[in-house]
């Protein structure tokens, strides 16, 4: 199987193949083994063995629509809108799914991740931007979750542990966790799967401790309206977006199919892991999308409309040492995820504060070891590393979390909403990098044969992208325009060029791969190299 190369010219002197990449596997990250898929020829249609073995990447990838940035979106809308935003969460996850069946496809049909895909496609400075582009969303995603759990720990030591100490704390855990797949992948899947559970069952008992009303809520899912709505409706609801659909979510999900056996020269065994793995991200999604339901139903019964006087007032009457953190005034009441934990403890007691923070624990620790994992992958495709795997887990931990370790030195845990702001908009401007490229690559012949995107699938794709970085560019402009500062609106105009240039520049590839030839301006497409690596017989079935 052949690729074009996508970018046009004269580029044969970059094409020379990588040392030893003809004759070896790709270098693989969490799997040295595959899980074997049983066949069932009893049920020709859908096998429930083939599916429960197929489960498990979908769950891991999943455990980013569930990070701690994305409960504290939820929570922010149910607090600002109440029930309002809920049909926006249902259609960003649907979003989300649809998206995540390309990258999931991708990485079946070629048995390489996205991150490989672009190593092999696009030219060195091209490449080497992408990559900084999509580590900076990871940094961005890994200071949001390793905070997350950090806060976590502040509160279930009633503050005795600081923010850098449960930064340490995590830090260290995630080394231990991270080499559970020593001892069997399926150990590793189930762990995530028992966090999940955790989760599910914490903002669970916040739900039915609080028992929101079932008609709003339903309405709420179903009528896609914002009566009363304002701006900070308006900006609440690109937020849900820009939380739920995260770039480097993409690189992960492509990457954790290549662990199942699939016979890829098997057009059969190919179309069923990818109706598989679907299902799979299915079952997974709808898992996490009641999960998010939980958070913003209990914030939207319980505190939508209330100003930080009235939860002033119940927090001192409890007696409770967090009642400084709501200022008596009219203001609207503000929350995250620290003071989110403190006004549930005010109002329905201590239990519901320390189950809160064992839910954002679950979150922050899961989300975390799967933003290490892409890290992983990412270094690894994007740079053809060959270094030893602790070696690897060294490097992009200590890229990832060394920012992270300032901030929580320098910066109060009770005034951290500002820097999320920020690293939503950092993560929103980096979403691009990872939709451009996948529609790219899945709507290519070349590169994924039989099973490229159809024209259904590259018009509503292209249109799905371009909604999504269009809500995203709203959310980024809006905060900008709130900093105030004339020196700032400068170097953002300047920056703005530079990034819609490159934008526009993978765009223009993607338009080409979409079947706009016109736009290629008479030059070829050269058709030079195997994108595959070539298996010896004792691989094939991989």
């Amino acid at each position: 199987m052949s690729i074009a190369y996508l970018d046009p010219g004269n580029i044969e002197s970059d094409l020379q193949p990588l040392p030893g990449e003809d004759d070896e596997e790709p270098f693989t990250t969490y799997f040295d083994s595959k899980i074997p898929i049983p066949d069932d020829e009893t049920h020709s249609c859908f096998s429930f063995r083939k599916l429960w073995a197929f489960t498990g990447p979908g769950f891991l990838m999943s455990i980013a629509y569930l990070d701690p940035g994305n409960i504290e979106s939820d929570l922010q809308s149910g607090a600002v809108a109440g029930f309002k935003l809920l049909w926006v969460l249902l259609l960003a996850t649907v979003i989300g799914l649809l998206l995540q069946r390309l990258a999931a496809r991708l990485g079946v049909v070629t048995g390489l991740h996205l991150a490989e895909v672009c190593h092999r496609q696009y030219r060195t400075v091209p490449r080497i931007i992408l990559w900084l582009m999509v580590e900076l969303a990871i940094i961005g995603s890994d200071m949001q979750e390793v905070i997350g759990s950090a806060i976590a720990i502040n509160l279930l030591s009633v503050g005795k542990i600081p923010l850098w100490g449960g930064v340490l704390i995590t830090i260290a855990d995630t080394f231990v966790f991270l080499f559970l797949d020593k001892y069997g992948l399926r150990k590793l899947e189930a762990f995530f799967g028992f966090l999940i559970t955790i989760m599910a069952l914490t903002f669970g008992y916040e739900y039915v401790t609080v028992r929101p009303d079932q008609k709003q809520l339903l309405r709420g899912l179903f009528v896609p309206e914002c009566r009363g709505c304002g701006t900070p409706q308006l900006e609440q609801a690109v937020g849900i977006v820009g939380a739920v659909i995260m770039p480097h979510n993409m690189y992960l999900h492509s990457a954790l199919v290549k662990s199942r056996q699939v016979n890829r020269s098997n057009p059969r065994e190919v179309r069923d892991a990818n109706k598989y793995f679907f299902a799979e991200s299915c079952i997974a999604l709808f898992v996490s999308f009641i999960i998010n339901v939980f958070v913003v139903s209990v914030f939207a019964e319980a505190f939508y409309g209330k100003t930080n006087a009235d939860v002033h007032e119940v927090c001192a009457n409890a007696s409770s040492a967090h009642a400084a953190l709501f200022p008596s005034d009219n203001a609207t009441l503000e929350v995250d995820i620290y003071k989110g934990g403190a006004v549930l403890g005010c109002y329905f007691g201590p239990a519901a504060l320390y189950i809160w923070a064992i839910g954002i624990l679950a979150a922050g620790q899961s989300s975390t070891m799967t933003g290490t994992y892409s890290g992983q992958f990412v270094m690894e495709g994007f740079l053809n590393l060959r270094w030893s795997r602790f070696a690897r887990v060294l490097l992009t931990r200590s890229i990832a979390i060394t920012p992270t370790l300032f901030v929580a030195i320098f910066q109060d845990v009770e005034h951290l909403t500002g820097m999320n702001d920020f690293l939503n908009v950092l993560m929103s401007l980096q979403l691009p990098f990872a939709l451009i490229p996948v529609l790219t690559f899945t709507s290519l012949p070349s590169v994924m044969n039989d099973f490229a995107n159809g024209l259904f699938w590259k018009i509503g794709g292209g249109a799905v992208i371009l909604l999504v970085c269009s809500i995203n560019m709203y959310f980024v402009v809006a905060y900008v325009m709130a900093l105030n500062h004339v020196g700032l609106y400068v170097g953002a105009a300047i920056l703005s060029v530079i990034y819609l240039a490159f934008v526009a520049y993978l765009t223009w590839l993607c338009l080409i791969a979409l079947g706009a030839s016109a736009l290629s301006c008479g030059t070829t497409v050269s058709v030079t190299r195997s994108l595959l690596p070539q298996h010896s017989p004792q691989h094939g079935a991989k």
